[in-house]
């Protein structure tokens, strides 16, 4: 897809989850993230993918979000066409998902998984050309999944920001990229003894290492 927008200073985060049970968390992500940068005085946005609801049970689902030191031009683009970071809330959207469609060179793809990055790259079939590192974090064992309507469709989500795992995944990509100050980000997320133990626990794993390892 050609892009209408060329911003060098906008990073895109894609947040992919299942349905019902992981949409808050994956919402959750995107607006933790962002909202801490726009704590730093960022240009932000953060929304869930209209393309994909109605939801339903496990299927899969996206919530975005974009953050630029520009006003951000693609503002009306709703999708998000070439993701800096993609969050997976569980670990089976590896198999038979799309998960790094249009990925830019030097991506970073974080998991909530028990399991090592070296076993779950083995079933992600593409993308993985511009895919720079993966980032494990076992998020669930650190703090259970919300599961509201509240927030849906724009509402105000009364049951909080980061109040479930999605904290602890919104920390490993603060670890693994840098995107914002990880102390703007405890300001946010609820869930704080979360979002620590998973900014610590959080394994960065080089792709270039997976590959010559296989």
């Amino acid at each position: 897809m050609t892009n209408l927008f060329e911003e060098p200073g906008l990073k895109q985060i894609t947040v992919w989850a299942r349905g019902v049970y992981e949409n808050k968390e994956a919402r959750d992500v995107v607006v933790a993230v962002t909202e801490a940068a726009a704590l730093e005085g960022k240009f932000v946005q953060a929304w869930e993918n209209y393309v994909d609801l109605p939801d339903r049970i496990y299927v899969p689902v996206r919530a975005y979000g974009k953050i630029s030191d520009q006003e951000i031009e693609s503002k009306y683009v709703y999708e998000n066409e070439t993701p800096d970071i993609v969050a997976l809330t569980e670990e089976t959207l590896v198999k038979g998902v799309d998960i790094l469609a249009g990925i830019k060179p030097g991506a970073v793809l974080v998991i909530n998984t028990k399991r090592p990055a070296e076993y779950l790259f083995k079933f992600i079939k593409k993308g993985t050309e511009n895919l720079a590192s993966i980032v494990t974090v076992d998020a669930n064992s650190l703090a259970k999944s919300i599961i509201t309507l509240s927030g849906a469709e724009g509402a105000t989500d009364a049951s909080g920001i980061g109040k479930g795992m999605g904290a602890a995944l919104a920390a490993a990509i603060v670890k693994a990229t840098g995107i914002v100050q990880f102390e703007s980000l405890l300001k946010i997320v609820e869930n704080k003894n979360a979002a620590k133990k998973a900014f610590e626990k959080a394994q960065v794993v080089d792709v270039k290492t997976l590959v010559n390892a296989g």
